[in-house]
């Protein structure tokens, strides 16, 4: 599944942000039983790897000129869950591209 947040922040500006935010994911997960983990394997590219119930979603973050892509790749079980995920990456994303707080 993909999902697009628009932005005009400009590369650099939109990395440092995720750099800055990327904690920021996990609390993001109904519950407070997700464990996330990050790398980032290209400048423009954040991996995740989100764990909870018993079950493992990958992703990537990659940034773009003009919008900042969400991809994630649910568990066949978990599939039913698509439109939910959806809405929490269109609604918390922008969260992540916010200024960090010093």
């Amino acid at each position: 599944m993909r999902v697009a947040i628009p932005h005009n922040l400009g590369r650099e500006e939109v990395r440092r942000r995720l750099q800055a935010n990327s904690h920021k994911i996990a609390d993001n997960i109904p519950g407070g039983m997700a464990e996330v983990t990050t790398s980032w394997p290209t400048q423009d590219r954040l991996a995740l790897s989100v764990s909870a119930i018993g079950q493992v979603l990958s992703g990537t973050i990659d940034i773009e000129d003009e919008q900042v892509l969400f991809e994630m790749t649910l568990p066949p079980a978990l599939g039913f869950l698509k439109p939910i995920v959806e809405g929490a990456i269109a609604d918390q994303g922008p969260r992540l591209l916010e200024p960090p707080k010093d």
